[in-house]
């Protein structure tokens, strides 16, 4: 058993991928039309890091409901963590590309940590060894 994709929620699809794969790095692993339940078009759009097994399924939000939740995934708590092996060059290529950070890098007893928001407002941990 494993979790194979978690949902977040955008504005709209492209700056979504935009954001994930050219400023986070993460790869584009599908993107394919598809349908709503209703038989409305959308599609089917999955991020992963390289090399991760949980994808992230980029969702366009569909009705007022679902724009309420842009941003605001996990009521503003850090509800995704993103692990790296080399914290210090990762945050710099971050910072670099634009990426808008929180909190400053500290070090904990797991290892360095420092909050950044994606590009709808949600907060992410960066994490990786001390």
């Amino acid at each position: 058993m494993r979790v194979d994709l978690v949902t977040l929620v955008v504005d709209d699809y492209d700056p979504a991928i935009e954001f994930f794969v050219d400023v986070l790095g993460f790869e584009l692993a599908e993107d394919s039309p598809s349908l709503t339940n209703d038989g409305r078009p959308k599609r089917w759009v999955v991020v992963r890091p390289p090399g991760a097994e949980t994808g992230v399924l980029l969702a366009r939000a569909d009705g007022e409901r679902q724009s309420l939740a842009v941003g605001n995934q996990v009521a503003g708590r850090v509800g995704f963590f993103l692990q790296v092996d080399d914290f210090e060059a990762e945050y710099e290529r971050m910072v670099a590309a634009g990426v808008e950070f929180v909190t400053s890098p500290r070090t904990e007893p797991y290892g360095r940590v420092a909050v950044f928001l994606d590009i709808s407002g949600n907060r992410w941990d960066l994490l990786g060894p001390a």
